[in-house]
This record gives structure tokens, C-alpha cells and sequence, in this order.
């Protein structure tokens, strides 16, 4: 009976956790990329520390992915001579082309509609970050409280980051995209009943 009950109460437990789990179907965030010969790689660092040379090419994109491995990647080539064609050296600056890419419709916030797909030069100082070539040329930017980047050129105009799964059910899971406290304290208090019953039945037998 105490090993019936124990394992009841764990495949409660994983039930629920697994459920919660479920309702986190990805993430929509804006991801940064760097042009690698014919392809995007995804960026190593974030786009306030990255210092690209003169003639680098990096993008951004808007959408709903799971995580890093699998996020989408802005679409369309990109080529440094053409984006940045009209925009001449200066001695004392480096030129980088963006490509910035809001997404699709089906990836955008409720209410808000994606523009579409820009490519643009930006031209700044040699010490200059990306996000400064970005910040001088797709004003407004928005940034969360720990410097992650929700939006370019004011897209979306609200959120950051939140977890797609859990808005799409009601609510079921916290801000981070983790199960909900509340479906964790359910499987606890499951946890909790199977190990007080297991303590009841071996009381009852050594009184």
C-alpha cells in the first residue's frame, strides 16, 4: 500500500508538471543574428555588447520560437555592398547594414500588424555597439528592466518576451514561461496527501 500510494502521487506530480510545461509553446521575442557567408548564425552576445566591424552585416527578427536552436532567422539575402550602396565611407566611422525583420502576422501581438522587412545602413562611430547602429536608424527602441531588447522602431508597442503558450491558454504559467506557482503548489499538495496517507497506514500499524 505505501509503495502504491508513493507512486500515485508521483505520477500525479508529473502529470501536472508535464501539463504545465505543455502550455509553454515558445517565446516571442526579437532574436539577433550575424550574416555568416551565404547564412544567419545566431549571435554569441547580445546586441548592447557586440561591436561588428565596418561592413558586417546583422539582423534582428520578430517571432514565436521555442528557444535559441530553433528561432526563426530574418528572412531574405542580405549583402553589405547592396544595402549599404548609397552610403559612402567616412574615415572615422564603420558602416554596418541591419536587416530587420518584424515578422509575421501570425507571430504578432494582438492587434498590432508587423510592417515589413527593412534593410538599412547605419553609419557610427568606431567603438559603437549594435545596438547603437540599430538605435540610429529604428528609433523608438524598448528595453525590459534587464536590458533585453522588446522592441524596434516601437514594434510591438507592448510585451516582452512573454511565453505564447500560456497567453493563448488564459494565463496557466508565470511571466518567465515556467509552469504557473499555482500548478506547482497543486502537485506539491498531491505530493503532500500521498505522503501523509503513507505516514497514517505505517502509524496505524506500529500502535
Amino acid at each position: 500500500m505505501r509503495r502504491r500510494a508513493l507512486s500515485l502521487a508521483l505520477a500525479a506530480f508529473l502529470l501536472l508538471a508535464g501539463a504545465g510545461q505543455a502550455q509553454a509553446t515558445g517565446y516571442r521575442y526579437w532574436s539577433f543574428w550575424e550574416r555568416d557567408g551565404d547564412g544567419w548564425t545566431y549571435a554569441t552576445q547580445g546586441p548592447s555588447t557586440a561591436r561588428p566591424s565596418d561592413g558586417d552585416v546583422q539582423g534582428f527578427r520578430f517571432a514565436v520560437s521555442p528557444d535559441s536552436k530553433d528561432a526563426a532567422r530574418p528572412r531574405g539575402d542580405a549583402v553589405f555592398t547592396v544595402v549599404c550602396a548609397r552610403t559612402p565611407a567616412r574615415e572615422g566611422q564603420k558602416r554596418v547594414a541591419l536587416v530587420i525583420d518584424f515578422g509575421t502576422s501570425a507571430d504578432a501581438p494582438s492587434g498590432e500588424t508587423p510592417p515589413a522587412v527593412r534593410t538599412v545602413c547605419a553609419r557610427v562611430g568606431p567603438d559603437a555597439t549594435t545596438a547603437d547602429a540599430l538605435a540610429s536608424v529604428a528609433k523608438p527602441l524598448r528595453y525590459d528592466s534587464g536590458a533585453l531588447l522588446c522592441a524596434i522602431a516601437d514594434y510591438p508597442r507592448v510585451g516582452c518576451a512573454e511565453a505564447v503558450g500560456a497567453e493563448r491558454s488564459g494565463g496557466g504559467a508565470d511571466s518567465d514561461g515556467g509552469p504557473s506557482v499555482g500548478l506547482f503548489a497543486g502537485a506539491a499538495a498531491v505530493v503532500l496527501l500521498g505522503a501523509g496517507a503513507v505516514w497514517q497506514m505505517r502509524r496505524r500499524r506500529h500502535v
